[in-house]
Order: C-alpha cells, then structure tokens, then sequence
C-alpha cells in the first residue's frame, strides 16, 4: 500500500505560479506511473498530467499543456506539478495518484488509479 500526501497548494494571482508536491511512503514510487487530477467544485475530477515510471514519458491536458509540468524524483519518492501561467479556471482541488505498474505507460483514466492522495487546494484570483 502507498500512502500520498500532497503539499504546495494556496491562493496566487492570476499569471502567477505555484509548485504542488506528491511525497509517497509505503512503496518505492519507481513502481507506478503517476498522475496528477484535480476537481473543480460542481465538476467532475479531471486529468490534469501523467509521468511514467522512470520520467521518460509525459502527457498532459490539453487545458494546460504548455503551462504546466509534471516531474519526478523516484529517490525522494516525490512527484512534482509546476503549475505557470495560472488561470482562474484552474481554480480546484489538486490530487495526485498512484498506478502499480511494469512499464513506462501512461495512464489517463482516474478508474485506472489504485491510490489517492488527499487533495492540495489552489486557488487562483483575478
């Protein structure tokens, strides 16, 4: 079982940035494919960005791509969101998640994530 814990998040202005952090215990994290959601109130949780197991592979939402980046480091057992650029519409919860895996796919699909963290709020004002 791996545990997540998502930090980084807060309130900042709209073009302003912020760095959110996924620290997992529990599990090696070179293990899984890693994802990154967030969930807007009224809405559906939405994909956000994936990384591949050894980082080599990305993907993000088309909403952010070029704004945001996802990283990680498999020896601090840590996945990081950058987040540049920032809008009012990525106002949300932030949540990162964990797939168990044996390859450098990527995963989209939330159904297809086995652990969750529980969530960092940002918040981006006008």
């Amino acid at each position: 079982q791996v545990q997540l814990v998502e930090s980084g998040g807060g309130l900042v202005q709209a073009g302003g940035s912020l760095s959110l952090s996924c620290l997992a215990s529990g599990r090696t994290l070179s293990n899984y494919v890693m994802g990154w959601f967030r969930q807007a109130p009224g809405k559906e949780r939405a994909f956000v960005a994936a990384i591949s197991r050894s980082g080599g592979n990305t993907y993000y939402a088309d909403s952010v791509k070029g704004r945001f980046t996802i990283a990680r480091d498999n020896a601090k057992n840590t996945v990081y969101l950058q987040m540049n650029s920032l809008k009012p519409e990525d106002t949300a919860v932030y949540y990162c998640a964990a797939d168990l895996t044996f390859s450098e796919r990527l995963t989209v699909g939330d159904s297809e994530y086995e652990h969750w963290g529980q969530g960092t709020q940002v918040t981006v004002s006008e």
